[in-house]
């Protein structure tokens, strides 16, 4: 079993290996983070994990509340998190590579990173300036007939795309545009397609590439069927979501 003790940076969402994520970083814990992460040379990989938060847990630090106005909120590595950070994130994450981390004139920093490896929620600890947590590196299997189901899962797809863009005559990518390796087209898929946190988390600690698959394509049919039922509904309503306050 390989582990690694990394820098923890949850969000609301999750994040999927191959997949860019930009960050505007203006909390101190996650400044810290980020300075701390300066520090390895350029040479080396600057990695940090990240990890979904649970529904019903904060991301920004908790604030003063009735009936006390007057108590001060808690700024903490663990601030919103509660006494027990481990239960307020889900088991499996993924780590990012931070290819640029650039700091601002006022110290928040512009961070643009790649997920890499998932990694499977061992241990939180809170004692530093920021988050840092035991990980276990995940393999990825691909499971039965995972090239089949990847075929019909990009059909299924670009089907998906052309009926969120109000298309009827041509797909909106080529199959030149799309990779071909199963582990790849699942994560792409789960990472473009228009789905809550929890369907997402579901789709990234799947057992295997082949089951990952599986799900997408039923999720991609009924998607696509939801879309068909509902023409006039613009693309835009379909896509809302809650946005990250990291």
């Amino acid at each position: 079993m390989t582990t690694v003790r990394l820098p923890l940076f949850p969000l609301n969402s999750a994040l999927f290996p191959g997949l860019v994520l930009p960050l505007n970083v203006f909390e101190e814990r996650y400044r810290a983070m980020m300075r701390d992460l300066l520090k390895t040379p350029e040479d080396e990989s600057r990695r940090f994990a990240v990890v979904a938060v649970r529904d019903g847990h904060e991301v920004a630090p908790s604030s003063p509340g009735l009936p006390d106005q007057t108590a001060l909120p808690d700024r903490g590595p663990a601030a919103g998190f509660g006494e027990a950070p481990l239960k307020a994130f889900h088991d499996v994450g993924c780590v990012a590579d931070a290819a640029t981390i650039r700091e601002r004139a006022d110290g928040t920093f512009e961070v643009l990173a790649t997920g890499t490896t998932r990694v499977k929620l061992l241990s939180v600890d809170a004692s530093g300036p920021f988050l840092t947590a035991e990980l276990q590196e995940l393999p990825e299997d691909p499971g039965d007939e995972a090239g089949a189901l990847a075929e019909g899962v990009l059909r299924a797809f670009r089907q998906y795309q052309k009926r969120l863009a109000g298309a009827r005559e041509r797909s909106l990518t080529t199959g030149a545009d799309l990779p071909d390796d199963p582990s790849v087209v699942s994560y792409l898929v789960a990472a473009a397609m228009m789905l809550d946190t929890p369907t997402k988390q579901r789709l990234l600690q799947a057992p295997d590439t082949a089951s990952r698959l599986r799900d997408e394509l039923r999720l991609l049919r009924a998607e696509t069927a939801i879309i068909r039922s509902l023409p006039s509904l613009p693309a835009s309503d379909l896509t809302r979501g809650p946005t990250s306050l990291n």
